[in-house]
């Protein structure tokens, strides 16, 4: 009873805070709707059943997309309690073949939650539709354009809502200053704008709280204004609830009703953010925060403006509205439907039929809608059009660009038998310490390593590959995160590392808990390995091991921390040992420490392992000198590519590699830097990608 108690508290402290996050785009459109759909000819027609047939169309609208599929029904469709587009494609990727990077390894589908609750057994026979798109590359690059595009889509959405949000508040000033002149209005709304922005810095938790009751008491208060307008202009109103006014409507108005849509859509502006917003809260959050206040005091006050206006017709305000670019809002829903539509069949294994409806029943809705807002392209519609081909171009030229640098990757990797020849020592010098080597390949050893011992015979005595890549997840627990395995026999000490993130997971910042991490799962992988659960002694790259699901993880070891270059005497699990760093190389750590104060602040974390015995002494010297290797240093080591068109390419395809992706690579920050490398312990090697 008292868990059920707090439940609920926790829920309504949930919808409390989603109205000053989810909820705030929605509330403003009433600002505008009604100027924007009489902007046109439609104004023309002044009479009380249009006005009852336009509050209908809104009425509908709203209780159809925005109620009935998001807050209904697209709640439902989340990933693991996410929501937006990228959610639900990768929803779709886990569970069809569609995802056009080929890293994706058999050990990913064991994470706790790759298989979400109430999805169907992911045994169950796959549909015609499914296995089509999944046999035709041009289906699923047709998939991953979509997808780019409902995504530049809602970005152009969040650029221009705040704008006309704003300003469209603003613009009540003149009701009551009727000389404050349209400039002024721009500049009161600028700085309001930027107050807006400034407050996002100290986090969105806190924003939801300081704007949740002003958004609560502006829907209160516009509810209230509605209900006034009803009672004193015109009570018949309630009548236009019933669509066949909508029917009425269209018989008058015709084609000029028709392109008064864009209007109407307006009404639903934020229904997108809603869904997208739900990884901020839960399900039922929003469902009970929509659905007994924001639905009910924007249906009221949607009314009363349409008994105001039955009876003052001619104070429909036309100003910048009638420019409002709607069509990106009805484009985003477009999307959504679509890769709905797949989840019913593909991951739910609905029938097809079933799929179809969805889609034809909104689908068909929404393409009315944006075949009315087209007519307003020419008049501003244009604008969100262009910029979300920008952002989708941006967006597929990395895109396609990372693909064909993996593949890359892929063809040129060196070959496990040229390694194995070299021997133990790999025909080279073994110097005490540890090499990272950053590769985007989940199996194999990439060429930037073998054309580094080749150039320069000399490398660290323990070799961890580590891949960082992303799972079609939205979050990845620490215990799950890092694959490890072998690398050819024993004696080489190479390892695999492949740490793994969701969509929404945010990278470790830290290095040295990065370096213990790594080094502690790597232990870890040889004490089972040992004991029969990891990788046999081969000559091939090993199978893969979750080493953190271990219930004797970190048991072997004690760890001693120290904050900067004070040593703490308090042991949670490992010890230290003597560093071998050359007197040169100690004299340059001390110079970098002096000019970076931040690095020699970080908390220093050494590792002793205890002593127990093994059935294999092999073992124990394995895992000392591993200990060792860390004590003597970590270096990073990645490659520092430069990616070119093939002489033969196509004009279009060396203007995209050459130009395009080229500018994009020159204007992100290097790896090492989104790495929050050391400088010091950086080692960068150069690569000419011919793509």
């Amino acid at each position: 009873m008292a868990e059920c108690k707090n439940r609920r508290k926790h829920v309504l402290l949930l919808a409390y805070q989603s109205f000053g996050m989810v909820f705030s785009d929605l509330s403003t459109p009433p600002l505008y709707v009604y100027k924007c759909t009489f902007s046109g000819r439609l104004r023309h027609y002044q009479n009380e059943d249009t006005v009852f047939g336009a509050f209908s169309l809104v009425f509908w609208t709203l209780t159809l997309f925005s109620l009935f599929k998001y807050v209904g029904f697209m709640m439902c469709a989340n990933d693991n309690g996410e929501g937006g587009i990228f959610a639900l494609y990768s929803v779709i990727c886990r569970h069809a073949k569609f995802c056009l990077l080929p890293n994706q390894q058999a050990a990913d589908e064991e994470i706790s939650t790759y298989h979400s609750v109430g999805y169907s057994n992911r045994n169950v026979v796959s549909s015609r539709f499914k296995k089509f798109v999944e046999g035709h590359k041009k289906m699923k690059t047709a998939l991953l354009v979509l997808v780019l595009f409902g995504a530049a889509v809602f970005i152009t959405i969040a650029i221009f809502t705040p704008a006309i949000s704003i300003l469209s508040s603003v613009e009540g000033l003149q009701v009551r200053a009727k000389n404050l002149h349209h400039g002024m209005l721009v500049i009161i709304a600028l700085f309001l704008l930027i107050g807006l922005f400034v407050l996002q810095h100290y986090g969105m938790h806190r924003v939801a709280f300081i704007f949740a009751p002003i958004v609560i008491l502006w829907l209160l208060s516009i509810a209230f204004v509605g209900i006034y307008n009803i009672i004193n202009w015109n009570p018949r109103v309630y009548q236009a609830l019933s669509p066949y006014y909508i029917y009425k409507f269209f018989g008058e108005t015709g084609k000029d009703g028709w392109i008064s849509l864009g209007g109407i859509l307006l009404s639903i502006t934020g229904t997108e953010v809603v869904f997208a917003g739900l990884g901020q809260f839960t399900a039922s959050s929003i469902r009970v925060a929509f659905s007994f206040v924001v639905y009910p005091c924007l249906v009221l006050q949607y009314m009363g403006q349409a008994a105001f206006l039955s009876q003052n017709f001619s104070s429909v305000s036309t100003s910048f509205h009638s420019s409002i670019p709607g069509i990106a809002c009805i484009a985003g829903i477009f999307v959504t439907t679509c890769l709905t539509s797949m989840i019913i069949d593909f991951v739910w294994h609905k029938n097809l039929l079933v799929a179809l409806l969805y889609f034809s029943f909104f689908g068909i809705i929404e393409i009315i809608f944006i075949s009315s807002s087209c007519m307003r392209i020419p008049k501003g519609g244009w604008v969100p059009l262009v910029l979300s081909a920008v952002f989708m171009f941006v967006m597929y030229v990395w895109h396609y660009g990372s693909r064909k640098k993996y593949l890359y990757d892929l063809h040129n990797k060196a070959s496990m038998k040229w390694i194995l020849t070299l021997g133990s020592d790999l025909g080279i010098v073994r110097i005490p310490g540890i090499g990272l080597v950053y590769t985007e390949l989940a199996s194999g050893v990439p060429a930037m390593f073998s054309q580094f011992i080749t150039d320069l015979p000399t490398f660290y005595q323990v070799v961890v590959f580590i891949c960082v890549k992303t799972v079609p997840i939205p979050y990845v627990s620490q215990k799950e995160r890092y694959l490890i395995g072998r690398i050819g026999p024993k004696p080489y000490r190479m390892y695999r590392c492949i740490v793994r993130y969701g969509y929404k997971d945010v990278h470790e910042n830290d290095d040295y808990d990065f370096e213990n991490a790594i080094v502690m799962s790597v232990a870890e992988f040889i004490q089972l390995e040992a004991e029969g659960g990891g990788t046999r002694d081969g000559s091939v790259d090993g199978r893969l091991a979750v080493v953190r699901s271990s219930e004797n993880f970190g048991k072997g070891f004690m760890m001693s921390e120290s904050d900067g270059n004070k040593e703490s005497s308090r042991w949670s699990y490992p010890g230290s040992g003597s560093s071998s760093r050359s007197a040169a190389l100690q004299k340059l750590k001390s110079m970098y420490e002096l000019e970076s104060p931040e690095f020699c602040n970080r908390r220093r974390i050494q590792l002793k392992l205890l002593d127990t015995t093994y059935k294999d002494s092999r073992v124990k010297e394995e895992l000392l000198e591993l200990l060792e290797a860390k004590d003597a240093g970590v270096a990073y080591v990645i490659g520092h590519s430069h990616v070119k068109a093939k002489w033969n390419a196509t004009f279009w395809k060396r203007l995209l590699i050459n130009v395009f992706l080229s500018f994009l690579r020159k204007n992100c920050r290097s790896p090492g830097v989104g790495l929050n490398i050391p400088h010091i312990s950086l080692i960068e090697v150069g690569m000419n990608y011919y793509l």
